[in-house]
């Protein structure tokens, strides 16, 4: 009698401790609750490419300065006209110019008077001597003014080109097709030359906008798989739906560091430009580089890592609420699903989370290990079997 009481009276303090204490008794693991926990393989295409951003410039950009100092005389242009090619941008004040081109010709015609004479003057002179009526010496004196006058005519012919050449800068015309982006000059401003202080005055800035570019910057772990004349698409940002198509053009040899993110400057090509694009927008670039039409997919999320094997958890059956492990191989990969190339059949049921509790992993780590061993024990009779018939032998 007094045994069960003392039994009655362990008991009831093992109940009171288990109310007491609730953090004593064993949690039971409850699936995420809001989420979805499980997946269905499905057949789906994937498709993986590179990302990178850039601004959209023209392919072409002159700034324009004039080549000699001057005053603004006539501007035709402003911003966002259309000019074409050899049509005037420009004109500078040309009076100060023509006025020495006016003494420049009026050299000339001296220096020809006095080349006729100097001419006449060498003509006679060496008759004379040929008659020795003149001495060596006043020989060689007008042959030396005649030389001295060719040279003074050569001279002022020089001056007159000069000025001509000067005075054809005046005028400035557009190289090409272009659209003028900025004009910070007005009529009337002075302007200083390019071979001046500072490189010149800039007046004007002109593009051809026909032809864009986009100047990217790739990271580094994505640069190894670009390469020219590789087809990209380009999305612009401040057109929302606008997508265009690009070719790689030229990838930098040289790092760069932008944005403390180190990679490779790249120019993407544009094809079939929308008038609605202008330079400075945003663009976003997307290269492809791998895809995969109608694979056994997955969500990434399925698929877990241990000691670099790649498993998921699949359902026993639909009605069961177990999962068991099972090695995958995987394929190419986006940032949502993953090709699955061994391992899977559409239409089985995938764990997004690992629900495999640490006693199950040990239990199989320790029958691995344990089937391990045996192999090892067999493989070690088997070995002293062959030792034995041998001795025999």
């Amino acid at each position: 009698m007094k045994k069960w009481f003392v039994i009655l009276v362990v008991l009831a303090g093992v109940a009171l401790a288990f109310n007491r204490f609730p953090d004593w008794k064993p949690k039971k693991t409850e699936p995420t609750q809001g989420r979805t926990t499980t997946a269905v393989v499905e057949h789906r295409s994937i498709h993986f490419a590179v990302t990178a951003a850039g601004d959209i410039g023209p392919a072409e950009q002159v700034s324009v300065r004039p080549e000699v100092n001057g005053m603004i005389a006539t501007l035709p242009v402003d911003l966002g006209d259309l000019v074409k090619k050899d049509h005037i941008l420009l004109t500078l004040d040309d009076r100060d110019l023509q006025t020495e081109r006016s003494t420049r010709k009026a050299e000339i015609d001296g220096a020809r008077i006095n080349l006729e004479k100097a001419s006449r003057d060498f003509k006679r002179s060496e008759e004379l001597f040929q008659a020795r009526l003149i001495s060596q010496e006043l020989s060689d004196d007008t042959k030396t003014a005649f030389d001295l006058a060719k040279n003074s005519l050569a001279r002022a012919e020089q001056g007159l080109a000069l000025v001509d050449y000067r005075l054809s800068k005046t005028k400035i015309l557009a190289p090409f097709d272009c659209t003028v982006l900025t004009r910070p000059v007005s009529v009337g401003q002075a302007v200083s030359g390019s071979g001046g202080f500072n490189s010149g005055t800039e007046v004007l800035t002109i593009a051809d906008l026909t032809h864009m570019i986009v100047n990217a910057h790739v990271n580094q772990a994505d640069v190894t798989r670009l390469s020219t004349g590789q087809e990209v698409t380009v999305d612009v940002e401040s057109v929302p739906g606008l997508s265009m198509k690009g070719t790689v053009e030229r990838i930098a040899p040289q790092s760069a560091v932008k944005n403390g993110v180190k990679g490779y400057s790249a120019r993407v090509q544009l094809k079939n430009i929308d008038p609605r694009v202008r330079p400075g927008m945003t663009a976003n670039i997307s290269v492809p580089v791998a895809s995969a039409e109608n694979a056994v997919a997955i969500p990434l999320a399925a698929v877990f890592t241990e000691k670099g094997e790649r498993y998921v958890l699949v359902k026993k059956s639909p009605e069961s609420e177990e999962f068991e492990r099972r090695e995958v191989q995987i394929g190419i990969a986006d940032y949502e699903h993953a090709e699955v190339l061994k391992g899977l059949t559409p239409g089985e049921i995938v764990s997004l989370v690992d629900t495999l509790s640490k006693t199950e992993k040990k239990r199989d780590n320790e029958a691995a290990a344990a089937t391990n061993s045996t192999r090892t024990v067999a493989g070690g009779a088997a070995s002293a079997k062959v030792g034995t018939e041998k001795v025999r032998q």
